[in-house]
């Protein structure tokens, strides 16, 4: 039963993920540019997807923390992780309703599909210390992330050949074709869910509480878990770093395709480097998994994270598409294991009980410190006049993430956590310790 649990979580990865692939970085924002906002200037058009971008952004990370003490307080993850993969999922569908000039119409179903897409994660992320022993999670995580790049690079490949085919496909357009795109985004969210959906459950409910109980509950946690941040030096110690090159990794991500349209590489070439990234990150997310359960957590996070700063010296001296390839080849060896690697190290420290309201906590502050990378990148951009300049000034993020990075003992984190769940455990149970599954 737990290994079709373990799965099954997994296999969302696999489902969500064509919205990052196709919805966030590839079909989408081309689309709105040229078709929903077409009867604007385009500068306009641009300012409007990035004020879409930050609503949306703004929206989760205020939610998050709130929902995720609610889960926590309720035990209902699955029943609010299936809320926010419903509304995703049809406000991707509702997407194939639109045309020219309903800019605003798929601004507001982009928010809608962020915040099911960023809000059912800090639910999907917080499921982890339940179906996964400490010493486990770095493979599953990883393999999470694994399923998440073939899920999503899969229906990428789809979605390019059902735009770049779709006469001989049989659309009567192109604009149909892309429509399409948007319906198969949600469909493919959905349907891959239904594991999840049936191999997780919340447990029995023993007693019922109302809405306001549960909206008054979590706010007044959200203000307690900043406080109770102290009590988990290391876990502290580690947010911070994670704050810095998460930003870094944030920023390379977003500002890639933006970086190379800049150096003048054809858009051809852009969708195909991040094809590469994606099937590139299949097998070495799986195979970091493999290096970090050998060499250790940290260690393999200072291997990726110095990657990235070679990636970030490479992209400063990069001059034509070959070069981009190598860059979108350097990245996929990385990301989805460094990412998977430090998401079970944060998941090792913090106490099972209160997994989804730390979770929320860091879905929150990475949110509000993930703006910075972005703002430092245009500013230097701005007043050097060199975008080359402006992408190794993201070098400083991965630098002081991995000297914080140093002074973080993963070991005592992790007793710090026990220690805490065991005082929880036993206030709760009124002087009476009570088992920690």
């Amino acid at each position: 039963m737990r290994s079709k649990q373990v799965r099954s979580w997994m296999m969302y990865d696999w489902a969500n993920s064509a919205f990052a692939t196709t919805m966030l970085a590839a079909v989408l924002p081309i689309f709105y540019q040229s078709v929903a906002a077409s009867g604007l200037p385009n500068h306009e058009a641009t300012s409007y997807w990035a004020f879409t971008q930050t609503i949306g952004m703004i929206l989760v990370a205020l939610l998050s923390p709130i929902l995720g003490a609610m889960a926590d307080l309720s035990r209902r993850k699955m029943a609010f992780l299936r809320v926010f993969a419903i509304c995703g999922s049809v406000a991707c569908m509702l997407l194939f309703f639109a045309g020219n000039g309903d800019w605003l119409y798929v601004s507001v179903l982009f928010i809608l599909a962020t915040i099911g897409f960023s809000g059912g994660n800090t639910f999907y992320d917080s499921l982890l210390p339940e179906i996964a022993a400490p010493d486990e999670r770095d493979e599953i995580s990883a393999k999470g992330y694994m399923y998440g790049y073939i899920g999503g690079g899969v229906l990428l490949a789809v979605n390019i050949v059902m735009l770049e085919k779709w006469e001989m496909l049989g659309f009567p357009n192109k604009l149909v074709a892309t429509q399409t795109v948007f319906l198969s985004v949600g469909i493919w969210w959905l349907l891959f869910s239904l594991p999840i959906f049936r191999h997780l459950q919340d447990p029995a409910r023993t007693d019922r509480k109302s809405v306001s109980y549960y909206t008054k509950q979590g706010f007044g946690r959200l203000a307690q878990t900043i406080k109770r941040v102290k009590h988990y030096p290391e876990l502290l110690k580690y947010m911070v770093s994670f704050w810095f090159f998460n930003d870094g990794i944030s920023t390379i991500i977003g500002m890639a395709a933006i970086y190379g349209a800049g150096m003048g590489i054809q858009t051809s070439h852009l969708i195909i480097a991040l094809l590469i990234t994606q099937f590139v990150g299949i097998p070495f997310t799986y195979l970091f998994a493999k290096f970090a359960r050998r060499l250790g957590s940290k260690r393999s996070l200072y291997v990726s994270l110095s990657t990235y700063i070679v990636i970030v010296f490479f992209g400063y001296f990069m001059t034509t598409a070959l070069h981009f390839y190598i860059l979108a080849f350097l990245v996929g060896m990385v990301q989805g294991g460094s990412q998977a690697v430090a998401r079970s190290v944060y998941s090792q420290m913090v106490p099972i009980s209160r997994a989804s309201e730390f979770f929320g906590f860091l879905s929150l502050s990475s949110k509000v410190s993930a703006s910075i990378g972005p703002a430092v990148f245009g500013m230097v951009g701005l007043m050097t006049g060199s975008t080359r300049l402006a992408i190794l000034s993201i070098l400083v993020f991965f630098i002081i993430g991995i000297i914080l990075l140093a002074f973080v003992d993963i070991e005592k984190g992790r007793k710090e956590a026990a220690m805490e769940e065991d005082t929880w455990n036993t206030d709760a149970s009124g002087g009476k310790g009570i088992p920690v599954h």
